[in-house]
């Protein structure tokens, strides 16, 4: 069991960050939606990101809309817990709304990807890193060329991001497998000390 952090004049302990990460398509914001739905005191962060809002997104609900040169100031002013660039847009968490929320007592849990999980690792060591897994490689391939929006070169790329990315399970303090949402919604609850 992890040493308890307590906060100054309480005695109790202070929430611990919690990332939920792992390959694309493996079902992270399907789980996140589920548990929301049931403990919609969970907070979950909202990304920054330099593109176009879609149709129905809202800023600052969906994500921080911003423009490139304001992303550049979050980035200069150390402002991002972690940021990453895909498919031409960036992304990043902004730090302070984490922060606040966590001294605030309040369960805080960021949705990223790998890449970013090991910024907030460097950034924030005591945060649990959560792995999400799918329950094989087939089911995993059947998710992302199920979806059948994207071309077999696009497709291939995201395979091959998947494997770089199961590859990175060991660095993660637990690995979730995903084999029904309501379980692994549970689970992740159970981490964040939620329920």
């Amino acid at each position: 069991m992890d040493s308890p952090r307590p906060e100054p004049g309480h005695g109790a302990e202070r929430p611990r960050l919690v990332v939920l990460s792992g390959p694309s398509a493996v079902g992270k914001s399907t789980v996140v939606a589920h548990m929301r739905a049931q403990h919609p005191e969970v907070w979950l962060s909202v990304s920054a990101t330099t593109r176009h809002p879609r149709p129905g997104e809202i800023d600052g609900k969906h994500y921080r809309f911003v423009d490139q040169p304001q992303f550049d100031k979050l980035i200069a002013n150390d402002e991002l817990l972690e940021w990453a660039e895909f498919a031409g847009n960036r992304y990043g968490t902004p730090r302070q709304a984490v922060l606040d929320k966590l001294a605030a007592g309040e369960p805080t849990l960021l949705e990223i990807d790998v890449q970013g999980a090991r910024q907030v690792r460097k950034a924030m060591p005591d945060a649990l890193l959560v792995f999400l897994a799918p329950p094989s490689w087939d089911e995993l391939v059947r998710r992302l060329v199920g979806r059948g929006t994207e071309t077999e070169e696009v497709r291939e790329r995201r395979l091959a991001a998947a494997r770089e990315e199961l590859a990175s399970e060991s660095e993660f303090d637990v690995t979730l497998v995903n084999t029904t949402v309501e379980d692994v919604a549970r689970e992740l609850l159970t981490l964040m000390g939620v329920g």
